[in-house]
């Protein structure tokens, strides 16, 4: 999305939004709708074929979790997208245990662990034990367990990434580097 104009006119429907504007936000998610719909694609893309939430589902549960939790209170739009990359990874994560739970164990979705966040090409690895291994990392370091979150569920730069933050840039990337170290050797001992 363009800077400058559309950036502030997304900074006002998120303060409209954060006073109780339920408007602001139906209109803030059309805007950023398309960012949305990728961003769940990104996500369900690592998941096993043929599980039954798609895109479109996963972006729509996404904003019904906004309406339902108010006005909340984002920066920009960075810190919008982050939100949301939060909020389908929550999703995402509840559907695999719902699946699990009703399949005792068997056809929870595999996540493909991307070259760029580990080392292992076609690594599958389960949505629950990523999960996992992402809540202990953000146990011991919340800051790096956030910048997986953002970079590998919400799609985000380093940069934006960097700005949700508050850290600058070659922190962000050394806490990246170090992060998916950790997670290799932590997904590697499960598996």
């Amino acid at each position: 999305m363009a800077s400058g104009q559309g950036d502030a006119d997304l900074t006002g429907m998120l303060e409209a939004w954060k006073d109780g504007d339920q408007d602001a936000l139906d209109l803030l998610v059309a805007r950023v709708y398309p960012e949305l719909r990728r961003m769940a694609r990104r996500q369900l893309a690592r998941c096993r074929p043929g599980d039954s939430l798609g895109s479109v589902g996963l972006a729509n549960e996404a904003y019904l979790k906004l309406v339902r939790a108010g006005g909340l209170t984002c920066e920009n739009r960075v810190h919008f997208m982050a939100l949301c990359a939060q909020i389908m990874r929550r999703i995402v994560v509840d559907h695999a245990r719902e699946r699990a739970s009703a399949k005792r164990g068997g056809g929870v979705p595999n996540v493909a662990i991307e070259v760029d966040l580990l080392p292992a090409p076609g690594h599958g690895v389960g949505v629950l034990d990523l999960d996992q291994a992402l809540a202990a990392l953000a146990r011991m370091d919340p800051r790096k367990g956030r910048l997986v979150e953002l970079r590998y569920f919400g799609g985000l730069t380093i940069d934006e990434a960097a700005e949700v933050l508050h850290v600058s840039r070659g922190t962000a990337k050394r806490d990246w580097l170090l992060a998916k170290a950790w997670l290799l050797a932590e997904l590697s001992d499960d598996g």
